[in-house]
């Protein structure tokens, strides 16, 4: 089970100090806080675990080593076009799923993964590494148990007719983790957990 420490809003100095401690897979919700952060910690591993705007797509292959929030099939398109000749060979993906179907929330709806999965694993330049939700708020950790329980299942349905699909379940933050994880998350992504409250605004 990876930890994958969120560090959007934390100052530079702090998260020297927390990659000084053995932390050094970050995940940045915006590509711009990334690239402004990567210049100065050498030896961070970035994740991108928010909402990545077409535009923005060349960009995040440059900084990016995993991208967590690939929401639709033409986002999927235009990586895997950008990707083509990559140095570290194949982008690492996970591809989001509006599991709750959540108007507020962005990703795939859980019915359309039936007819787009094959397309997605097909192309050439990513890699598949699983499935990413992000969870509802909730008054109790134990109330978000049925979202990632139905992220596992979707997974293994899926997996069972597109085997190019990883096993990788990208679930969980910093008030549901453990439940998160008791539900086979592989990934857990913490930010408040780790770093303290973010400044307000």
């Amino acid at each position: 089970m990876q930890l994958l420490a969120v560090s959007k809003a934390v100052p530079v100095e702090r998260l020297r100090l927390a990659m000084a401690a053995g932390i050094t897979e970050l995940g940045e919700n915006r590509v711009q806080e990334a690239l402004a952060k990567a210049g100065e910690l050498s030896g961070a591993q970035w994740h991108l675990v928010g909402h990545l705007q077409s535009n923005k797509a060349r960009a995040a292959v440059q900084v990016f080593k995993v991208i967590q929030s690939v929401d639709s099939l033409a986002l999927a398109r235009r990586l895997d076009a950008l990707s083509a000749g990559r140095s570290g060979g194949a982008l690492p993906v996970y591809l989001q799923v509006n599991i709750d179907r959540d108007s507020g929330k962005a990703g795939f709806d859980p019915g359309d993964l039936d007819d787009g999965l094959a397309e997605v694993v097909a192309l050439a330049n990513l890699e598949v590494r699983g499935l990413m939700t992000v969870g509802r708020l909730v008054g109790a950790a134990e109330e978000a148990r049925p979202t990632f329980r139905r992220l596992r299942e979707l997974a293994g349905r899926l997996r069972a007719v597109q085997p190019g699909l990883g096993a990788g379940l990208s679930m969980g933050m910093s008030d549901d983790f453990e439940v998160a994880v008791e539900e086979g998350a592989t990934v857990v992504r913490v930010g408040r957990a780790i770093f303290g409250e973010r400044p307000a605004g």
